[in-house]
């Protein structure tokens, strides 16, 4: 088993090393939160419980967490280093200075963020070669999917090695060759939502319209069937024949729609606010939480690995 490293212990970093632990591995856990830190243990007990686990399971993922006081104490000897920091290029380039100077050199450096592209992140080390991304999906000890990003330093045997790591802990890797913008996820992810944006933008549909067309046709089978899995089935021909009908029209611009500044101005921010594209009440942001994590366990037990 691999002594893991695990950079900044909020929602992601606990998840991350839930992971690690749950399957055997050492995990050294970090954060320069005193709050955050000392709560790891009890958060990884609770989403534990969540995923099922017995208490002899969780007494035994956690005897192999360490939480530790600085960066230069977590990564001193490790083999896989993971950072879950804020989504900040600054924030993230220094600390893999400091992480660079003070893990072994032959450990594998990782970094997990959803949309800055990794060779800005990791663009002053020295070891550019050992340097990779994770991208692990919120939540991530519920998603099974993590991106394993190239950056063009990157060596082709570490990615592999960082690729066997994650299917070792049960996860679902998938290698990214080139590092851009959003990699693979966010990118398919936010297409479908500029589209569902402008639908509502331009008067076509209303927001639940959008959600209930979604979850009520093609959502239920994209856990099963992914869109060029499903271009094959109804072949090339027709696919193609759609496109020229349908493309053409669908919303293009390049930068942020007006209408979230729009949402944004009138105080709508969210679920959290009590509003965004529709209006919420207070209960709503824990019931749609426990929807997402019981549909995620339901998943976990009738979807093939």
């Amino acid at each position: 088993m691999s002594q893991i490293a695990v950079i900044g212990g909020g929602l992601m970093g606990h998840g991350i090393a839930l992971t690690f632990a749950r399957v055997g591995h050492q995990v050294k856990v970090t954060d320069p939160v005193a709050e955050a830190l000392i709560t790891v243990p009890e958060r990884i007990g609770e989403s534990l419980r969540l995923l099922g686990a017995s208490e002899p399971e969780v007494h035994a993922a956690l005897a192999n967490v360490t939480l530790c006081q600085s960066v230069e104490d977590a990564v001193a000897d490790a083999g896989y280093v993971f950072e879950a920091a804020p989504e900040k290029l600054e924030l993230k380039q220094a600390l893999f200075a400091q992480i660079e100077t003070a893990a072994p050199s032959d450990a594998i450096l990782a970094s997990n963020t959803s949309v800055i592209q990794i060779t800005k992140i990791m663009a002053g080390l020295k070891s550019r070669h050992r340097a990779l991304g994770t991208h692990w999906w919120n939540p991530p000890h519920m998603i099974p999917l993590v991106e394993v990003v190239k950056t063009e330093w990157t060596d082709p045997a570490l990615a592999q090695g960082m690729h066997a790591l994650l299917a070792q802990a049960n996860k679902t890797p998938v290698m990214v060759e080139k590092d851009v913008p959003g990699f693979i996820g966010n990118r398919l992810q936010h297409a479908l939502w500029r589209e569902a944006i402008s639908l509502v933008e331009n008067g076509i549909c209303t927001a639940d319209a959008v959600d209930q067309v979604v979850k009520a046709s093609f959502g239920r089978r994209l856990a099963v069937l992914g869109p060029l899995e499903n271009a094959d089935l109804v072949g090339i021909e027709l696919t193609q024949d759609i496109h020229h009908q349908v493309l053409f029209d669908l919303e293009r611009r390049e930068e942020p729609s007006p209408y979230l500044e729009h949402l944004l101005n009138e105080g709508r921010t969210g679920m959290a606010a009590g509003a965004g594209f529709r209006n919420w009440e207070d209960a709503d942001l824990a019931a749609t939480k426990e929807k997402v994590a019981t549909h995620l366990r339901k998943l976990e037990g009738i979807l093939p690995k």
